[in-house]
């Protein structure tokens, strides 16, 4: 079914340790993602569910694949773990997709690794749906993401806070190179093997950077702009990730890791969902700071890759890093302007967009609601503002800003359609869905959630239930790792 090409296996050793999955006592093929596999050029012809089953759940040897588990380190919650690394998941291989393009193929849940510290290695049904969802409305949000390929029911039984149905996640990335692997390896092997893991970066995804007078330091380069502009979709989105750590942060610039992660409801910058995050420091207001502290820690360990090119360069990482928020927050601006409709850029514009989430907070609205409103006035020459009663003077200042802009109204239209999804994940759909799926074996709730994400920006009738907030008496969201 793949066409493997293992060139980490191959050219890094020394950054890896081969694994085999444990043995899985009756796998299950519960979802198979047909549409990724298909653009990835899968051809499973003559392989049936349960020969899926088999090979995305370490039940059955897959061709040409060379298992093996990814050594990285991190800053987790600000302090730093030298060595953590793939504690329970497989890299089978890297998949040729039929544009030549070079895909990692993950399990994730299938057991223990010589990174796994001890622990059991496998992961429950309810994270792994979690991922498939989130992953699943993602990338039809348009964010840069790692994929779900196949969820495999194991037949064992996982231990956490009480017995749960164990699950195999495969997982599609550009790779899993992460800030942490390049911590790894300056951690642990020098200057040598962070040009060696850098070299190997730079060939998967910046090759340009080969040709700059400093490749590491091109490669930095290329990490915090598309860093940046992921965050900018998240934050124009309401996504908050929760676990922000440097091995939560990938090379790629994908999206990876759904374990604390949700959508805000009611507006809030300090709103914070991962039950382990009791300082707040992966707060939704906080991800553009953190994302520039994990990209300083990025740049001290590419650093002595840097200096031995050009030892003046340390200057220019340092300018590097020192420059993120002139990088970021025009991106961050860009977004929010596509979310009001503004065809063109004015001196005024910022202002505009902190007094709207400085209201937005103080009043308690709905950040996908309110977007929608917004859309609906331009689109249809009339908002339901029953969610933005307190907003008449902001709201007068936004449409004399519409109305001094450039541009012909069907693109504005276009436009505000394609940044403001119609339906989110919401938190309390997600919950009961996975709660019926695991408590219940009832995956309808999942199944029809799974649809609507997959669709997001389709216009829905008025109080369609996908769209609409949690109940006033809701509990508070919170989340777990699964680990």
């Amino acid at each position: 079914m793949f066409r493997f090409d293992n060139s980490f296996a191959r050219d890094m050793t020394g950054f890896y340790l081969p694994a085999v999955a444990a043995q899985p006592s009756a796998p299950r093929l519960l979802y198979f993602n047909a549409p990724l596999a298909a653009g990835l050029g899968l051809d499973r012809a003559g392989i049936d569910d349960a020969g899926i089953a088999a090979m995305l759940s370490g039940g059955a040897a897959v061709a040409r694949s060379e298992p093996i588990a990814l050594a990285y380190a991190g800053h987790q919650f600000g302090t730093f773990n030298p060595q953590l690394g793939d504690g329970r998941a497989l890299l089978l291989g890297e998949h040729i997709a039929s544009d030549g393009g070079r895909h990692d193929v993950q399990l994730k849940g299938s057991g223990p690794t010589p990174f796994s510290r001890g622990g059991d290695g496998k992961a429950a049904l309810g994270p792994v749906l979690r991922e498939y969802l989130m992953s699943a409305a993602m990338s039809a949000l348009g964010v840069p993401t790692t994929r779900a390929l196949a969820v495999v029911a194991t037949g064992d039984t996982v231990l956490r806070d009480r017995p749960l149905p164990g699950a195999v996640l495969t997982r599609i990335a550009a790779s899993h190179l992460r800030v942490g692997t390049i911590q790894f390896f300056a951690t642990h092997g020098g200057a040598d093997a962070v040009r060696q893991i850098a070299d190997y970066a730079i060939a998967r995804h910046c090759p340009p950077a080969a040709e700059a007078a400093n490749p590491y330091l091109a490669l930095l380069d290329h990490v915090i702009g598309v860093q940046c502009a992921l965050v900018a979709q998240w934050m124009a989105l309401g996504f908050v990730h929760g676990v922000m750590n440097t091995d939560n942060m990938t090379l790629s610039g994908e999206t990876i890791d759904y374990g604390p992660c949700a959508f805000v409801d009611a507006y809030s910058a300090g709103v914070v969902f991962s039950s382990i995050d009791h300082g707040g420091r992966y707060a939704f207001g906080r991800q553009p700071q953190i994302l520039h502290w994990n990209l300083a820690r990025l740049a001290e360990a590419l650093l002595p890759a840097i200096v031995t090119v050009r030892p003046e360069d340390q200057v220019a990482a340092v300018a590097l890093i020192s420059g993120l928020p002139e990088r970021y927050y025009p991106a961050m601006l860009a977004r929010m302007r596509a979310k009001l409709g503004l065809m063109t850029a004015l001196g005024g514009d910022l202002a505009l967009v902190n007094d709207l989430f400085e209201t937005l907070e103080r009043q308690e609205i709905d950040f996908t609601l309110f977007f929608n409103e917004l859309t609906n006035e331009v689109v249809h020459g009339g908002a339901d503002t029953r969610n933005v009663p307190h907003l008449t003077e902001w709201l007068c200042r936004w449409r004399e800003r519409v109305a001094a802009d450039q541009g012909l109204s069907s693109a504005r239209h276009a436009m505000m359609r394609s940044a403001n999804p119609v339906v989110i994940p919401r938190n309390h759909l997600v919950e009961a869905a996975l709660t019926a799926a695991v408590d219940h074996n009832d995956f309808s709730a999942f199944e029809a959630l799974l649809a609507e994400v997959s669709d997001p920006y389709r216009e829905r009738a008025v109080g369609d239930p996908f769209t609409q907030p949690p109940p006033a008496d809701a509990a508070p969201h919170v989340t777990f790792c699964g680990t």
